[in-house]
Formats: structure tokens, C-alpha cells, sequence
């Protein structure tokens, strides 16, 4: 039994025919008569009768046609209850983000939505792998991630990618650092430094193991940390040299560090908000996602 056999039902006790119902519904009269005969299959008890050329309900058929009412009201409602929730501005938004994005990201993005007419966002950090971060969209409405230039594309046929920045990851020095009057560094300047990166699988592991490569020459890599605040507490004792990205990394810095670029490899890496495609048809995550661009456009400025 489908909504629109009953929807037929409850039109045909009103108008009292089936080329009435037809024309109400802009249908066929051949199509009502299918959909009618399918729905009596769907019941052991007869629905219609025959009075002269008119078809009227039997006293189930009315018992049915009024239940149906019911469930097509109650549709309706739905859909309408749908439509208010996708074209909200205030309805609530979950965001991830890695760490370094919270960090930039989640204390601005929380002040400019602080109004009782804009979405209300719900902030988590998720610090995982490259290749992990299409699936966090199936718990949450947008996400922030990251991929180093030549890292596999996101599986734009699963979900929708909006990029954000395209950012460079520096290598970060103590300000009395003996490279650190540099302009630029290359991987023949760094490689032999003591370092503090990332775990495997991670933007600053990644860049490191192309400074390997370039030099033929094994690195000496005393600390793993992901988290970009440790990062830089320990680069600014002058016992390690690190990668800091250049422009989300901004809240941990601090006078003793400088930022130099790595000249001859590739150290950039895209930023997006990955998403479901659905649901970027909600009024309020757009909102969320217009917020986020604004806050990164500020931060990649001059």
C-alpha cells in the first residue's frame, strides 16, 4: 500500500469517480484505476462498489480512505518539518577539524557565530591519517582535512570538497638558530639538523621524507609529535629544528620562532572542508561553511 493508492482512495469518496480523480490529480484515468486495483490486492475486504456509473467506497474503503488522510497529513508535515530543517539558518552544525585547524579556525569561527540567528556549531578535533578523513563525513556535517599536493585526491564521488588554502609547511627555527638569518633553507641546509615531525602518515613526516630523498642522507629525527603547540615549545629551546604550517600555525607561535621556506620540494598542502553532498543543501551549513572561508581568507592575507 503507497501513500498516493491512498491519496487516490480518499479523493475518489470525495468526488465520486474515477475521471474526477484523474483530473484533480493530472493523471490518467487508466493510471487511477491501476493504482486503485493494486491497492484493493493489498487488502482481503472490497473498497469500491458500483452505484449505476459512479464508484463509491464500501464502508472499509471509507475506514481506509480516512486512515490514508491521516498518513498523508502526516506526510505532509514531514516534509514541511524537512524543509524548515534544511532551510534553517539556526539549526545545529557539526564540524571536525585536525589540530593545527582547530587551532586557527574553531575560536574565530565560534565568536562569529555567536548570535541567536546563526547556526550553532558543534566543535570536535579529529587528528587522523590523510586517507581517513573522507569517512569522518558519515559523523559529522562538514570536515576539515588536509592532503600534501601529490597525496591521492578525496573520492570527490563520495563526498563534495571545498578548498579552503593552499599552505605551505615552513621549517621552523629557534630565532638565534644559526639558519635562521636565512631568507630560504633547501633539503642540503636542514637535513643534517636534529628534527621534531610528525608521526607517519602525516603532512610534516611527509615533507621530511622527501628532504631524505633529495639528499640521500638518513635524518636524525629526535621527537614525533602531531600536536603543532608542542612542536613549537620545542623548537624555540634551540634543540630541534621542526615544520610548522605558515598560516594555521599562527596561534602557537611565538617571538623565538622564525619560519623560513623549503626551497625545491614540494611542502604545500590543500585545506578543504569535505562534506556529504546532501548535506551542503542545508541552509545553516552553508553559513558554517561562507564563516570558515572568510576565517581562512583572514589568515592567508598579508
Amino acid at each position: 500500500m503507497e501513500i498516493h493508492q491512498l491519496e487516490m482512495l480518499r479523493e475518489l469518496g470525495a468526488l465520486g469517480s474515477v475521471k474526477a480523480v484523474a483530473e484533480t490529480l493530472l493523471v490518467t484515468p487508466s493510471a487511477v484505476s491501476q493504482q486503485l486495483a493494486a491497492l484493493q490486492r493489498s487488502v482481503d475486504v472490497p473498497l469500491t462498489r458500483k452505484e449505476g456509473r459512479n464508484l463509491v467506497l464500501t464502508e472499509a474503503g471509507q475506514a481506509l480512505a480516512d486512515a490514508g488522510a491521516a498518513v498523508v497529513s502526516a506526510m505532509a508535515d514531514a516534509r514541511m518539518a524537512i524543509g524548515a530543517y534544511h532551510g534553517s539558518p539556526v539549526a545545529p552544525v557539526t564540524v571536525s577539524g585536525f589540530h593545527s585547524a582547530g587551532q586557527a579556525l574553531f575560536a574565530p569561527l565560534a565568536r562569529m557565530l555567536d548570535s541567536p540567528d546563526k547556526p550553532r556549531v558543534l566543535l570536535s578535533d579529529e587528528d587522523v591519517a590523510q586517507q581517513d578523513f573522507p569517512a569522518l563525513t558519515a559523523r559529522y556535517d562538514l570536515v576539515l582535512a588536509h592532503r600534501m599536493d601529490h597525496s591521492p585526491r578525496w573520492p570527490e564521488e563520495r563526498v563534495a570538497v571545498i578548498p579552503l588554502a593552499h599552505e605551505p609547511l615552513d621549517v621552523a627555527l629557534s630565532a638565534g638558530h644559526r639558519l635562521a638569518g636565512m631568507e630560504t633553507l633547501t633539503a642540503h641546509d636542514v637535513v643534517g639538523e636534529p628534527w621534531v615531525t610528525s608521526h607517519a602518515g602525516y603532512s610534516p613526516a611527509d615533507v621530511l621524507s622527501a628532504v631524505a630523498a633529495v639528499s640521500s642522507r638518513e635524518l636524525n629525527i629526535v621527537h614525533r609529535i602531531n600536536d603543532y603547540s608542542t612542536v613549537a615549545g620545542l623548537v624555540a629551546t634551540g634543540s630541534v629544528i621542526g615544520l610548522l604550517p605558515r598560516h594555521t600555525a599562527r596561534p602557537v607561535l611565538n617571538p623565538d620562532i622564525v619560519l623560513r621556506p623549503l626551497q625545491g620540494i614540494s611542502t604545500r598542502r590543500r585545506i578543504d572542508i569535505l562534506a556529504r553532498p546532501e548535506n551542503l543543501k542545508r541552509t545553516s551549513v552553508m553559513m558554517v561553511c561562507e564563516a570558515l572561508e572568510d576565517i581562512m581568507a583572514g589568515l592567508v592575507s598579508p
